[in-house]
């Protein structure tokens, strides 16, 4: 069974060499990249807090520190490189009936008030 914003396997498979923590890599090894990687998924999916995350992610200030720590390192924007490089496009569809537009944004000709100055000014 696959939960609503798991990784999929053949997702997980493309990015699990791009995250510290990997058995070959210095330092401490991370045996829980995939549920922290599925946790931040989620939270921003779901546009939860941090604090809101269900337990079976774990702790939440962990979470958010291990997050805080890759974005600081520059972790997550190689990771985001690295999956743009490849892109299949498939979630890039973009029209106007997702796309809200400020009522001020159609294009009509802003309305001003004239004032004694500025009919001063142009009589000049």
């Amino acid at each position: 069974m696959v939960r609503r914003y798991a990784l999929r396997d053949d997702q997980w498979d493309v990015i699990k060499g791009l995250l510290p923590g990997r058995q070959e890599s210095v330092g401490a090894t991370a045996r829980d990249n995939r549920v922290f990687v599925q946790a931040v998924l989620y939270r921003y999916r779901a546009g939860i807090p941090w604090r809101d995350l269900p337990e079976r992610f774990g702790d939440c200030n962990n979470i958010h520190r291990r997050f805080s720590r890759r974005a600081e390192s520059g972790t997550l924007q190689a990771l985001f490189i690295h999956l743009a490089s490849d892109a299949d496009n498939e979630y890039a569809m973009i029209d106007s009936t997702i796309v809200r537009a400020h009522q001020h944004s159609a294009g009509a000709r802003k309305k001003t008030i004239r004032t004694k100055q500025s009919d001063e000014a142009g009589a000049g």
